[in-house]
């Protein structure tokens, strides 16, 4: 098992909830008459008169692709020569944006903005686990409310594919992004969730926990005890994100409550991984997670 129990659970059941939420903000943006009158899901338009790229539907996942791989071109080489500050203000925007989205689908331009502000200053300036995570369920929503219009069935199936030979190749050919993840900690700030193995010390007793600098600190010896206070499991936010498009494009055309296999059993795919894998080692959790997404994807098919 890579992780303890306890904290095997929590990210499992922390993964799900961010599909969930993600799913019930992408329905938040669905414009319900004019997806009666046109007889298809309509998403209503961004905040702030904010537009959507315009492409082609079917063309769509390769100028995602690119868009993550100068992403994270750019992300190493503010790592490469130190830049953590360019990186922290990038993530602040980020976050900003991405959360001001995704709450926008419930509340107000005004109030989804200042819930942004809120959210990235404590993911950034003061980050705190607690903050962090909570966070983490919306951020991905916010990316799902921007790309999951522009997106079909076949261009969520190739983006899956795709994704995960990268996520294969970058994890244990290149391993840049082993070296990506690493970076992201000495900084204090990581696209992901974070669950720290004093978890169960933090929530029973209150006098004995860590701090929270210490909280988005990973352990410099891999072979720590479970206990080491300074050692946290991760789940990075492409792992997230991907699952959730996927889940969105499902959602957009077979429904809500179908769109919700696409969850149970990408969820059900990071459980292996995580209860399979080893302490220490890193993973591309991709793979599993697109194999979960299709075989959800075949069910919802054959069924709806």
């Amino acid at each position: 098992m890579k992780h303890t129990k306890q904290v095997t659970y929590i990210l499992i059941a922390m993964f799900l909830l961010s599909q969930i939420v993600g799913l019930f903000v992408l329905n938040g943006y669905v414009d319900k008459e004019k997806s009666i009158l046109e007889g298809k899901v309509i998403f209503k338009d961004l905040p702030f008169h904010q537009e959507r790229p315009e492409i082609e539907e079917s063309t769509s996942v390769f100028w995602l692709v690119i868009a993550v791989l100068i992403g994270t071109g750019i992300a190493l080489l503010l790592f490469k020569y130190n830049l953590h500050l360019l990186w922290k203000a990038w993530f602040f925007i980020a976050v900003w944006i991405c959360i001001t989205f995704a709450t926008y689908a419930f509340v107000s331009e005004t109030i989804a903005l200042f819930v942004g502000l809120f959210f990235a200053i404590f993911k950034v300036i003061k980050p705190n686990f607690y903050i962090h995570n909570l966070g983490e369920l919306f951020v991905y929503a916010g990316i799902a409310v921007i790309i999951v219009p522009i997106m079909n069935i076949f261009s969520g199936i190739v983006m899956l594919v795709l994704i995960s030979l990268y996520d294969y190749w970058a994890v244990f050919k290149s391993k840049h992004m082993v070296s990506l993840v690493k970076s992201q900690e000495k900084t204090k700030v990581f696209a992901g969730l974070l669950i720290p193995y004093s978890i169960k010390s933090k929530i029973s007793n209150k006098s004995n926990q860590v701090s929270d600098k210490n909280v988005l600190k990973t352990s410099k010896n891999q072979n720590a005890t479970q206990s080491d206070n300074s050692e946290i499991a991760i789940l990075g936010g492409g792992d997230i994100a991907f699952a959730l498009l996927f889940a969105g494009i499902v959602f957009k055309y077979y429904g809500f409550l179908p769109s919700l296999l696409i969850p149970l059993f990408s969820t059900i795919a990071i459980s292996y991984l995580l209860f399979k894998g080893q302490k220490g080692k890193f993973y591309p959790a991709m793979p599993f997670i697109s194999i979960g997404c299709l075989v959800g994807y075949g069910i919802v098919y054959s069924m709806f």
